[in-house]
């Protein structure tokens, strides 16, 4: 376990930034494109669904899926991501992992991904904290994606913190008189629908043939379609030789992961 210290540029969006965080991970994937999911703790079998294909789909394109490693839709999301692709924000200190039920999963996230917490040592979840961690979960995504979620529920105070951020917050839609949440959500304009979830991750990029290239700066910073001149000033040679590799494509001038 240890204690961040470098500044966080998206948790200053948050009403207090963190007095203290703790981590148990790879921290370079704060340095990711991010995307928060959460939801309900009982989703429907259509929403295990979408929200596992969601987060396997927006993975596969280099994007961290953040979440808060809870029953139900935050574990389907961190499963869909793949270990090695999440960040996983718990309400309580990061000497216990819970909820047990994850126990397996939590451990996973930390060999292979990131944990991260707010509380010090021995401290136990407790109403408030959920807040709390409900908060940087938020915080830490570009965007926000809620799934599935009643009225008055805490994903949907998730969606408070989304506002007030400036987050876009998307939704999967459902059926008249299931997902109350998310279906007002829609009604009042705060949120837009999911239709085609590879039309909507491909905002994130390419899901790239060839899988020996690495996951690091240059893979995402080609995921923008940067300009050849903007490749060659910040990577120099090394787009030559992506481009002999097969890794990369130069068309029109612009950069595009094959």
């Amino acid at each position: 376990m240890e204690l961040i210290e470098e500044i966080i540029p998206e948790l200053e969006d948050m009403k207090r930034y963190p007095k203290e965080l703790y981590a148990i991970g790879d921290r370079d994937l704060l340095r990711r494109p991010k995307v928060s999911i959460v939801g309900t703790r009982r989703p429907s079998s259509y929403t295990k669904q979408f929200t596992y294909t969601l987060a396997k789909a927006l993975s596969s394109r280099g994007v961290c899926i953040v979440s808060g490693v809870a029953m139900g839709v935050d574990a389907i999301s961190h499963n869909g991501a793949g270990v090695e692709n999440t960040i996983a924000v718990v309400a309580n200190s990061l000497d216990i992992r819970y909820p047990a039920v994850n126990r397996s999963l939590i451990e996973q996230i930390e060999n292979s991904g990131l944990v991260l917490s707010q509380f010090p040592p021995i401290f136990k979840a407790t109403p408030w904290s959920f807040v709390v961690r409900n908060e940087l979960v938020v915080a830490l995504g570009d965007i926000l994606i809620v799934t599935e979620a009643d009225e008055g529920s805490g994903s949907m105070r998730s969606v408070e913190f989304a506002i007030n951020m400036g987050r876009d917050i998307f939704v999967l839609p459902h059926r008249l008189g299931e997902s109350k949440g998310t279906n007002q959500l829609l009604e009042l304009g705060l949120a837009k629908p999911i239709y085609d979830i590879e039309s909507f991750s491909n905002r994130y990029g390419v899901v790239p043939q060839n899988t020996s290239i690495e996951r690091d700066d240059f893979f995402y910073f080609c995921q923008t379609s940067p300009t050849l001149d903007e490749a060659i000033s910040k990577y120099s040679t090394r787009v030559y030789e992506a481009e002999l590799d097969g890794l990369i494509a130069i068309e029109n001038g612009l950069i595009h992961l094959v």
